[in-house]
């Protein structure tokens, strides 16, 4: 009886690894295409905000006197 019961139990949690695998990957893409599809415009948005800002502080930087002040290295 205890055997029938083990393999009962080893039929009903096996699992067949790739499938698995394979499954969360497509849904995880789903969800990627979904996100990327819903959130188009913020994400547009959000990129532009960061590439104006990063620009801005490239510009302060450039503009800092003596910012690329160079010394000579004596070796």
């Amino acid at each position: 009886m205890k055997s029938l019961k083990n393999k009962v139990i080893k039929a009903a949690t096996n699992r067949e690894e790739g499938l698995d695998g394979i499954l969360v990957t497509i849904g995880l893409c789903i969800i990627a295409l979904l996100l990327c599809v819903v959130m188009r415009d913020s994400l547009t948005e959000f990129i532009k905000t960061i590439v104006s800002e990063m620009t801005v502080a490239a510009k302060n930087i450039l503009s800092t006197p003596g910012a690329f002040v160079f010394t000579p290295m004596y070796f």
